[in-house]
């Protein structure tokens, strides 16, 4: 079991000594690998993207993709950072970050994470990641989904447990955390409002609004003849 010796760590503009350990200076790069294929790529532009235009009008918020969250002042790569495909930080400042540095952050840990299963990814995704979100993170939300197989899962963390969470008719999952619902469409992780609406790109949302207007002008046409026929005027309606 990892040991949660820096889950939650004070915010350090500089580096400080704390216990006899240094925290070193925030401003750190992500340290990611490339991902593993055009499919994981796109779905994390979905997340990110849908979210993003859901909440246009949010500035409370951070969510970013395959970018790095720097937990421990020691960054053992194997132990002391983790970049998870998608995560999404509550309570934060919305703006540009080269990396997530939680001692930067004031301890702050994301509320939601998404990991995207690959063959070399799965094991530890499921294992080590899941552990380490669990016990250190405490990360409320976890969910993982394989763009490939379309397996997904996700968890809740209740009394330092992660605890599955159960599908509603629909398939989907809901995250406490968002306020959404999680589900597979058209082969993607998509959201879903409480009622089940998917949650548009602002891609649909312009062909949403095209369409719309487009019945309202075809209305008004069928109106307006209407309206000739009886001999009235449209135009002084």
């Amino acid at each position: 079991m990892s040991t949660p010796a820096t889950e939650s760590l004070p915010a350090q503009s500089d580096p400080a000594q704390l216990d006899g350990i240094v925290f070193p200076l925030g401003d750190l790069y992500s340290d990611e690998p490339p991902l593993e294929s055009s499919l994981h790529l796109r779905q994390i532009m979905l997340l990110l993207t849908c979210l993003d235009w859901l909440w246009k009008d949010r500035t409370d918020y951070f969510s970013a993709g395959n970018l790095t969250i720097y937990y421990s002042p020691h960054q053992r790569k194997s132990e002391d950072f983790r970049g998870p495909d998608f995560f999404c930080v509550l309570d934060a400042e919305k703006r540009p970050r080269k990396s997530w540095v939680v001692w930067e952050e004031g301890g702050k840990y994301p509320n939601i994470i998404i990991e995207l299963l690959s063959d070399s990814t799965a094991k530890t995704d499921r294992g080590l990641k899941k552990q380490i979100y669990q016990d250190i993170f405490r990360t409320p939300d976890y969910f993982w989904f394989d763009p490939d197989s379309l397996e997904f899962k996700g968890f809740h963390l209740l009394d330092g447990t992660y605890h599955e969470l159960q599908p509603n008719q629909q398939g989907h999952l809901w995250s406490q955390q968002l306020g959404l619902y999680l589900g597979v469409y058209e082969q993607a992780l998509r959201y879903f409002t409480a009622e089940g609406e998917l949650i548009p790109t602002p891609e649909e949302s312009a062909e949403l609004a095209q369409t719309a207007a487009e019945a309202e002008r075809q209305r008004s046409e069928r109106l307006a003849a209407k309206l000739r026929e009886l001999g009235v005027n449209p135009d002084q309606t």
